[in-house]
Parts: C-alpha cells; sequence; structure tokens
C-alpha cells in the first residue's frame, strides 16, 4: 500500500501559475496546414507573453507528442528554438494519451529536486500532419533500391513488386502488442462490464452539454488563445463542441468497431481524432509569489501504473488513481471534481464500475475494498475529450488547467484527474487550489 507523500520542499508546493491550450480542431478542418511544432509554439509564446516573462529566467521547457514527425523527433528543443528559447534546456517525453501528465509531473520533479524554479511544460499533437505509412514490402524495396549498385539491380528489385504494395497504408490506432484498436478494446470493455449503448450515449451528450455550457458561460476564456491560421484567419474556440446537442441524436449513430449487430461504440460516444497544443507553467510556489504571481493551483500527488494490454486496455486509471489518492492523504469520497478523460465514453464508464468493485479491489489492485463510489454530478463538469476531441500529447493539459480552474471559480477544493494510455497505461494527478 502506497502512503502520503508530502509534495513540497523548502521553497513550497509545486504551483499551477497558467495553463493555457489552442481551440482543438477536428482532424483535416482549421490546422490541416499546421504541424504539431506551429501548435506547441503558439501555447509557449501565449504563456510567455501573457504573464510577461523574461525568456532567460525559464530553467526549462518539457514537452510531448505521440504522432512523430519523422524530420523533425526532438519536439521540445523544436519549440523551444522556434518560441525564441534557444539558450532554455529541452528535453522531450512521450507517454501515448498521458503525455502531458507526464511532461507536468517530470518538470515538477526537476522543480522539486531543487533543479529549477521556472519550467513550461506541455504536450502536442497534429492527426492532420500523419504522413500515410507505405507497405512493409514497398519500404524495404525502396531501401534495397537505395543501395543497388546497378540500374539492373534496381530494375529487378522494383519488377517484383505488385500494385497492391504501392498503395498506402490507411494509418489506424492500434495496439502494437495486440493488433487491436482502441475502440475495439473499448468494445471488449464494455460488454465485460455491461455497459449498455444507452449509458454511453448518456454520457457523451452530457460531455457535449456541458462544453457547450462552458463555453457560453466564459469559463475557458482564460485557458483558450485565439490561433491564427495560415490563411490568416483566427480560430478562437473548440470545433467539435455540439452547441445545443440534443440526445436523440446519439441514437441515430451506428457502430464503428463491432458491425456484429452487437456493437456499441460510435463516433457519437468516442473521442474524435484531433490537432492542438496545451502548455502549463509551473513554479515553486516560493519563487511564483516572489515574482507576484497568484497561482490557480498546486499539484498535491500524482501516480503512473501498468496492467497488461490483452484485456481491459483502458482501465488503467483504477489502478492508478488510489495510489495518487493514497499519496493526497485524501479518499476519493472527498473530492470536490473529478475529471476523467473520456477516450470514449464507455471507457470512463467501465472506470467508474472498476472503482467502486470490491471484487475487482481484491483481485487486481491487491486491496481489500473498493477506492469508491464517482459521484456523477462531480465528473467532467464542463465536459470532456468526447466533447472537445483528444490531441493526445495535449489532452492532460487541457483536463489539468480545466480542473484547477474550475476548482478556483468554485472557491477552491481538490480534485481527482486520470486518463488512460496505450499499452494498458494509467495516469492520475490530485490538484488543490486554497
Amino acid at each position: 500500500m502506497n502512503s502520503k507523500v508530502d509534495l513540497s520542499n523548502k521553497h513550497g508546493r509545486i504551483a499551477i501559475v497558467d495553463v493555457v491550450r489552442t481551440p482543438f480542431a477536428r482532424i483535416a478542418t482549421h490546422y490541416k496546414d499546421l504541424n504539431a511544432i506551429d501548435l506547441g509554439v503558439m501555447v509557449v509564446n501565449e504563456l510567455i507573453k501573457r504573464n510577461n516573462l523574461n525568456k532567460d529566467d525559464i530553467d526549462q521547457l518539457v514537452f510531448g507528442m505521440t504522432v512523430m514527425i519523422p524530420e523533425a523527433p526532438f519536439i521540445a528543443r523544436e519549440i523551444a528554438l522556434q518560441a525564441g528559447l534557444e539558450n532554455v534546456d529541452a528535453y522531450s517525453i512521450t507517454r501515448a494519451c498521458a503525455t502531458s501528465f507526464q511532461t507536468i509531473t517530470s518538470a515538477a520533479e526537476t522543480i522539486l529536486a531543487g533543479n529549477a524554479d521556472i519550467i513550461i511544460a506541455g504536450g502536442t499533437d497534429s492527426t492532420s500532419s500523419v504522413r500515410l505509412p507505405m507497405s512493409a514490402k514497398f519500404s524495404a524495396t525502396l531501401r534495397d533500391v537505395n543501395f543497388a549498385k546497378t540500374l539492373k539491380d534496381r530494375l529487378k528489385l522494383l519488377s517484383a513488386l505488385r500494385p497492391s504494395d504501392i498503395l498506402p497504408q490507411q494509418p489506424s490506432i492500434t495496439e502494437y502488442s495486440t493488433h487491436e484498436t482502441m475502440g475495439q478494446s473499448c468494445e471488449q470493455m464494455v460488454k465485460k462490464w455491461g455497459i449498455s449503448r444507452s449509458e454511453q450515449d448518456d454520457l457523451a451528450f452530457k460531455s457535449h452539454f456541458n462544453a457547450d455550457n462552458a463555453w457560453k458561460q466564459g469559463y475557458l476564456d482564460q485557458q483558450v488563445l485565439t490561433a491564427t491560421l495560415s490563411s490568416g484567419k483566427t480560430l478562437k474556440e473548440d470545433n467539435l463542441v455540439r452547441q445545443n446537442p440534443k440526445r436523440e441524436a446519439y441514437d441515430k449513430l451506428k457502430p464503428v468497431f463491432d458491425l456484429s449487430g452487437k456493437g456499441t461504440v460510435t463516433a457519437g460516444n468516442a473521442s474524435p481524432l484531433t490537432d492542438g497544443a496545451s502548455a502549463v507553467l509551473l513554479m515553486s510556489e516560493e519563487k511564483a509569489k516572489a515574482l507576484g504571481f497568484e497561482p490557480i493551483g498546486y499539484i498535491r500527488s500524482y501516480a503512473f501504473a501498468a496492467k497488461t494490454p490483452k484485456e481491459d486496455l483502458l482501465m488503467g486509471p483504477v489502478l492508478a488513481a488510489p495510489i495518487a489518492l493514497e499519496r493526497a492523504g485524501i479518499p476519493l469520497a472527498e473530492m470536490t471534481l473529478i475529471d476523467m478523460h473520456e477516450a470514449f465514453a464507455g471507457q470512463v464508464l467501465c472506470n467508474i464500475k472498476g472503482l467502486a468493485s470490491d471484487s475487482y479491489a481484491k483481485t487486481v489492485l491487491n486491496r481489500s475494498q473498493a477506492v469508491g463510489e464517482v459521484n456523477f454530478d462531480l465528473l467532467n463538469v464542463n465536459g470532456g475529450s468526447v466533447a472537445y476531441g483528444h490531441p493526445f500529447g495535449a489532452t492532460g493539459g487541457r483536463v489539468i488547467g480545466q480542473t484547477v480552474h474550475e476548482l478556483k471559480r468554485r472557491g477552491g477544493g481538490v480534485a481527482l484527474t486520470t486518463a488512460c494510455a496505450a499499452g494498458g497505461i494509467g495516469a492520475a494527478m490530485v490538484l488543490e487550489v486554497d
């Protein structure tokens, strides 16, 4: 069992001074001419500008992405250079859909160790920039042609290709170890845990309803920058959130991963492919106050955990959440808010059942009793990834930023945030606002 951990040092707690993200955009729409570096530079520049930071005072930039740019895999340094941070140390991290959870916690650990006072951490992804992969045979042939010594040898290699070998492959979000897509894994989970189509659609509708309301109430205004597009036009809001959503519209959508007649995961109750970036300005509490900043909130605890991806791939948060809660010294029942990344509505509902299950706690978590019940009135109160979209590397920053801002708006409290990720990974972070 894990015990309470004091996530502070002689310089105080880890302060979240500011959080910003781009508007999130559906694949191949507003950001189709921009790549992940461009999006990352937007959020870093915005943090520097609106907090009037001296670039020389920034100790480090920690950034990550999931959809790699082949010619620029060192994403953090590329963003630093384009943002004018030539003299700022930078490093990159990838942890699939939990990438910015990891960049933020890695930055926090550096500050706790006393090796930095001011760090910008975040994540970015552009699904619009994904290169269509070629077949393994075509790729190998081109490699061999490049090293062939004579024209005759080159032509011989090329003549062995069939038309089907030359056609580009359709990219998919597939687990390397299981060869299943995330959607197929979610279908397996909802069948096992007894989650109905109606329950999934209810949660998806609520996600859009809450996100639409958050925009209308102005709750997101401080968190989302105005993006300048390559055309010179601007984008001020996410283009995926359904305005004035109707619950009955979800019933009309067909399953997309299980076409046997028993499928329940649809485009409406799953997060769409998305482009976007997010970034968090972190400081030691002492440094933030010395510079005159009033932190939005603080990181109370965090945890990562893993399970086999062969079954219940997206149940990682159930493993990570109790560790983070115990390190924070606060039970689930005392959370002011809970924000769970919605890769799929069904995945969230399975995780909620797992947290409340005594048998799952005993057989999987090695705990004597369930972690606890999730109060749906406190869950994703301003919408989740089903509504906003899911740029893999940036979602953690959105979840964390959205949650601390909402805690602040409500007058303070503590919140649990979670994310599932590829490979059976789970991330959890407890946030607090005075």
